[in-house]
């Protein structure tokens, strides 16, 4: 029996392998395990259905697979003990759309592939392997289970680029898909219906995203612009008026190692700014001066306050977030070096509030010795402030170290609440974290270290779910109110679990347009809220959408959202409907038809024919004056010398006005033009 057993094997050998040189010839398979050889002229699988590098693989081998049921399938390389990709398929040989795929989520040291799909009866799938890491011959498991409704399902799209950033690029608050190569901006602009593709136009420069990408609205003309960190120094590249090109640009003067990038307001002027980390010296940034320039400045030099000022670096992910609660962003460097390097110290500097910051890090327990890379910052307990997961990417001389989970303890300290949390189990590495309410449930979730979700528990512990996406840009992409995950071609869709949902757009007016650094609050009951913070970068590269995502769980009714703008302007809108975007003009909420602190400011005649009258507490004097209607428009800007200022040319209607105190707070509100 052993000798016919090896004869037919000896004769079928050569059928399967010819079975699994190409997409029409797919050896069928069925659960179990399965032998694979790659041959010269097989086909190559394509698209590629995973994220990271793509090495111009030369040989593939072919499976198809057809279910009788329903079935959460998973295809496993892990007992092979080779370093393998996979690529899972619907669709016909000719057009094949990608399901699934994985590239090394079997981790060290064998770097094996595991793929879990979902499988429907009747529909054949084809698995495709290729030789991109290793020719040598391997066997895969297909284990059929019963169907359990996955965090994500998988469509394919063509997309172009260095790295990935998604973003609202037409002014429609829809997130876009944006990849950069070669001088030209290849845009997916997502539609009701899917995607358009288009490519931009861009100025030349030596300077790609080759290490991270931001996006915002740099001169404030409606369209996003974007911000590029390589190994040759940062760059913005300025879109025209139109959004039809990115016409102009800014390039740092001195070639050096850019890490994270971020546009942030920092000195809280209306105008964003261009952070750059730099791995080598102290970190650099563009100081808008509102006319499209900026000036170059270095953390430390000429009077320019320490936003990180280490002589050899050591800067890799910087986060720009309000922990103490004081209204202004102070700013978190997640940092890179090797043992007992100063230059490895993670960094916090608080914002004192008068252009100056203060490294906190020692005191508050943040200044380790580690690889961290990037950190997850967010309300992880909803009590209304800013915790943290410090990431983790190696430890010292490449040994692992664990992530370190900080609560804020509401009065400007942190306490490490590690141990216990799920995280002091958890080995994952990666350079990139960052946190999002990924199913809904009300609470943030994290994703970094490999493959891998942390799920919050809503108690400040975690559950470690692996099979999970790789780090990518976060946003809606299918506008469906759960949040996606972008890995190269390949989009995780977030899968409707019922649970409800808010999003909220924001406009700026005295602001950056983009609202970056404001704080977004929504009450469930009069006491009960959640804090989403606008950013322009995290984690270590990509760029996520900049619109504010709240997971609802089956809340069906929200009291109220809170709108604190970085000018100091807060917009209250009381009981919004849920399962929608809400669209926030800074100023367009005000409480009331009077500013909020009436106590000190009032208006009067409102609604008004011709001229309106202010009032103001005695030892505040108003300088200027700003009248925008609600689609973000400027109407009227005129300094101020009267208590009044003339309005008969306005057109009927509502109209937010701004008025700009000596000490530059603003205070706004609505008023009513007969």
């Amino acid at each position: 029996m052993k000798k016919v057993f090896t004869l037919v094997s000896l004769l079928l050998g050569p059928i399967v392998l010819m079975a699994q040189q190409n997409c029409q010839n797919a050896q069928s398979v069925e659960a179990g395990t399965t032998a694979v050889s790659f041959s010269a002229g097989s086909q190559i699988p394509t698209p590629i259905c995973t994220a990271g590098q793509n090495n111009d693989p030369d040989m593939g081998a072919w499976f198809a697979y057809t279910p009788t049921e329903l079935y959460t399938v998973t295809v496993s390389t892990a007992a092979s003990g080779e370093d393998t990709r996979v690529h899972i398929y619907s669709g016909s040989c000719g057009s094949l759309t990608c399901v699934g795929g994985d590239d090394d989520s079997g981790g060290a040291p064998d770097y094996s592939a595991i793929a879990t799909f979902t499988a429907e009866a009747g529909v054949t799938y084809y698995i495709a392997f290729d030789n991109n890491w290793s020719s040598t011959n391997f066997s895969f498991t297909l284990t059929e289970a019963e169907f359990v409704a996955p965090a994500f399902t998988q469509q394919s799209v063509t997309i172009s680029g260095t790295l990935s950033c998604v973003a609202d690029m037409n002014g429609d608050y829809l997130d876009d898909i944006v990849g950069v190569d070669d001088g030209v901006v290849h845009i997916l602009y997502q539609t009701e219906s899917g995607f358009t593709p288009v490519d931009v136009p861009a100025q030349n420069s030596v300077i790609s995203p080759s290490w991270s990408i931001a996006a915002g609205d740099y001169n404030k003309d409606g369209y996003n612009d974007l911000l590029y960190g390589s190994g040759n120094g940062a760059a913005i590249m300025i879109s025209n008026n139109t959004g039809t090109a990115f016409s102009t640009k800014l390039e740092t003067p001195d070639s050096f190692l850019s890490q994270r990038t971020n546009f942030v307001d920092i000195n809280n002027d209306g105008e964003l700014d261009a952070f750059i980390c730099d791995d080598n010296a102290p970190n650099v940034y563009f100081l808008n001066d509102g006319a499209g320039g900026g000036e170059f400045k270095r953390s430390g030099l000429d009077g320019s306050p320490d936003l990180g000022t280490y002589v050899s670096g050591g800067n890799y992910a910087s986060l720009w977030t309000d922990y103490d609660n004081d209204g202004d962003m102070d700013l978190f460097i997640a940092k890179c070096r090797g043992a007992n390097n100063d230059a490895a110290k993670d960094e916090l500097h608080r914002n004192n509030g008068d252009g100056t910051f203060t490294n906190v890090a020692q005191e508050m327990d943040f200044a380790d010795y580690h690889q961290a890379w990037s950190s997850a910052w967010g309300d992880f307990d909803n009590d209304g402030y800013m915790d943290v997961l410090v990431g983790s990417n190696a430890g010292l001389d490449g040994s692992l170290f664990s992530q370190k989970l900080m609560r804020n303890n509401g009065d400007g300290t942190f306490t490490n609440i590690t141990e216990g949390s799920g995280l002091d189990t958890f080995n994952g590495t990666s350079r990139d974290y960052v946190t999002h309410d990924f199913n809904n449930d009300g609470y943030l979730d994290i994703l970094g270290g490999g493959h891998y979700i942390l799920y919050n528990n809503g108690d400040m512990t975690f559950t470690v779910a692996d099979g999970a996406p790789g780090s990518g840009p976060v946003g809606d992409l299918n506008n469906d109110g759960f949040l996606d995950i972008q890995n190269g071609t390949l989009l995780h869709l977030g899968y409707d679990n019922g649970n409800n949902w808010l999003k909220v757009h924001l406009k700026g007016l005295q602001s950056n347009s983009n609202g970056i650094g404001a704080r977004v609050e929504v009450y469930t009951s009069p006491d009960d809220k959640m804090i989403r913070e606008i950013r322009s970068g995290d984690g270590f590269e990509y760029m996520g959408s900049l619109n504010a995502h709240f997971g609802l769980g089956q809340t069906d009714a929200i009291d109220r959202v809170v709108v604190k703008w970085p000018s100091g302007i807060t917009d209250v809108i009381e009981n919004p409907d849920i399962n929608e975007a809400l669209m926030v003009t800074e100023g367009s909420f005000i409480l009331g038809r009077n500013d909020v602190n009436s106590n000190i400011f009032s208006i009067y005649p409102n609604p008004v024919k011709n001229v309106i009258q202010f009032n103001t507490d005695a030892n505040i004097a108003i300088t200027h004056a700003y009248v925008y209607d609600l689609s973000g428009r400027l109407i009227i800007s005129q300094a101020v010398t009267a208590k009044s200022i003339p309005v008969q040319e306005l057109s009927a209607g509502t109209y937010v006005l701004i008025l700009k105190d000596e000490s530059g707070r603003h205070h706004a509100a609505k008023i009513v033009k007969e």
